[in-house]
């Protein structure tokens, strides 16, 4: 059995021992392994960009050549068509957008705007036409502004006024709609009016509470600005490039599939055009930079009509209510989303009754 003089002389060399030997430092963090892209996202990539100049160079040759019904040649004349017009734009779009997201600080926009967030709500709307950036970039855009202090309606309004009102998309619109440059103002003043009037709108009902959750940023600080603009680029490439695949070819099946007194009885009344065009652009999903041309394609329906596809798609559509559910919570996405869309519609009235 150990005696008290025993344990008074092992605590003592206990106590020498920690003396004698110097505290460790903690051991340095190990560095973090950089997360590389997976290999299937470039895969993707070059696959949708090969089937996407593959259909602008030989896409109609290849599809007459294998369907000889009239129907299946209008089809494939106008599907060819709308892809091919509207891939310049859309390639254009994006690697804007990208660069956007990488090479401009978000600090910009809090420096930048005034300090009234009323105020803020209007010149961050007027930034879209010259920060282009596509919906899917939009979001996280928009999310960054957020934590780096700009006001959420501010944030807001430029989510919605960037991939409605920037240069890409109102010179596709001109090529989309020639000789008819009312389209293109009508077009800018309707989608700078929805995202003002959203901003608003937050700055009145929106100042918080539990349905809204300050979003993170999508790339870690002091990822390479290089490797932010690929994985942009790559990323709204492949989503922006299938849905205009997609959404050319519905165009291409409603003028052909869909029996001509059906469109006729929709386009004839105002309100119902406008709400079915409206419908379809939130279903079809189309990339800013694309929309018009497949607009420019529905020949049955109003001005007005489609105006309100223009303006309906770059601001709600079910990507667009996707990203903002995962970005800033369930709960905002469904209270945004239909406030948005009836917005847009009353707007599209008000401004294609008074322009178009």
């Amino acid at each position: 059995m150990s005696t008290p003089a025993d344990s008074a002389e092992a605590t003592e060399s206990a106590a020498k021992t920690a003396e004698s030997d110097p505290p460790q430092p903690p051991p340095a963090d190990l560095p973090e392994k950089e997360e590389k892209e997976p290999a299937g996202s470039s895969i993707a990539f070059t696959v949708t960009l090969i089937v996407l100049v593959v259909l602008a160079l030989f896409g109609r040759r290849i599809f007459t050549s294998l369907f000889t019904g009239d129907g299946i040649r209008t089809w494939a004349t106008m599907f060819v068509g709308v892809t091919v017009q509207a891939l310049p734009f859309l390639v254009l779009g994006v690697l804007l957008s990208a660069a956007l997201t990488a090479f401009v600080p978000a600090s910009f926009f809090a420096k930048a705007l005034p300090k009234h967030p009323a105020l803020a709500v209007p010149v961050a709307s007027a930034s879209g036409v010259i920060l282009p950036g596509c919906e899917c970039a939009s979001v996280p855009v928009s999310a960054a502004l957020m934590s780096r202090g700009v006001t959420p309606a501010a944030a807001i309004a430029f989510l919605l006024a960037a991939p409605a009102i920037n240069p890409v998309v109102l010179a596709s619109t001109a090529v989309a709609f020639p000789g008819q440059p009312k389209v293109v103002v009508a077009r800018a003043v309707t989608s700078l009016a929805v995202s003002m009037i959203l901003g608003w709108l937050w700055l009145l009902t929106g100042k918080g509470g539990s349905w809204f959750k300050l979003p993170k940023n999508r790339h870690a600080e002091g990822t390479r600005k290089a490797d932010v603009f690929r994985e942009s680029m790559l990323h709204d490439f492949l989503h922006a490039g299938g849905f205009l695949v997609i959404g050319a070819a519905a165009a291409a099946t409603l003028n052909v599939v869909v029996p001509r007194e059906w469109l006729d009885h929709v386009a004839s009344n105002l309100l119902l055009s406008v709400v079915v065009l409206g419908l379809l652009a939130v279903l079809l999903a189309i990339c800013s930079e694309a929309d018009a041309f497949v607009a420019a394609s529905l020949t049955q329906f109003s001005l007005t009509a489609r105006l309100a596809f223009m303006v309906v798609g770059p601001v709600v559509d079910v990507k667009l209510i996707a990203l903002q559910a995962g970005t800033f919570g369930p709960k905002f996405a469904v209270r945004f989303a239909p406030a948005t869309f009836v917005i847009a519609l009353l707007s599209s009235l008000v401004v294609g009754w008074w322009l178009l």
